[in-house]
């Protein structure tokens, strides 16, 4: 998916003046930022459907298309507009070989909750958890998103 938005990025990154970019990624990081804090509410686009079980009786297939589905968000729910502020970036600001870095930078992140959460408790502790943790997780995890976007971006 990075490459794909980088790809598609170069049109505008060649054609519109930078500062142009960077008042319309601005613009959209506040307003991320706003709903992601509680203040706008409004929905995302997202294919809200689970990956199906039977991907699992596909054997190496199966994991390889469920790992593709997930990954690049083609079939998943989405709490946050993060990951599309993370593709609105490589589409308008952050330069070609950074949106790799970047993809990376989501992969981690995106691996790293199934993983507290299997490591957690088999209870549904990890749900709990989160749930008090939320409301002071989820603005400090937009604000790290952003700044994180702006540093990569102007030290590229």
């Amino acid at each position: 998916m990075a490459f794909v938005g980088a790809v598609a990025g170069a049109l505008p990154q060649a054609l519109v003046p930078a500062p142009v970019r960077w008042v319309i990624f601005g613009v959209a990081a506040l307003i991320v930022l706003a709903r992601e804090v509680g203040v706008l509410r409004f929905r995302i686009p997202q294919n809200a459907r689970l990956v199906p079980e039977r991907v699992q009786h596909l054997g190496e297939w199966g994991a390889l298309q469920f790992g593709f589905e997930m990954g690049t968000g083609m079939r998943t729910y989405s709490p946050s507009a993060l990951p599309h502020l993370a593709l609105l970036a490589v589409v308008l600001v952050v330069p070609f070989p950074t949106a790799f870095a970047l993809a990376a930078g989501f992969a981690v992140g995106r691996f790293m909750m199934p993983l507290l959460s299997n490591a957690w408790s088999d209870d549904g502790g990890w749900s709990d958890l989160w749930a008090r943790a939320e409301p002071v997780v989820r603005p400090a995890l937009a604000l790290t998103c952003v700044a994180a976007l702006t540093v990569a971006t102007l030290h590229a």
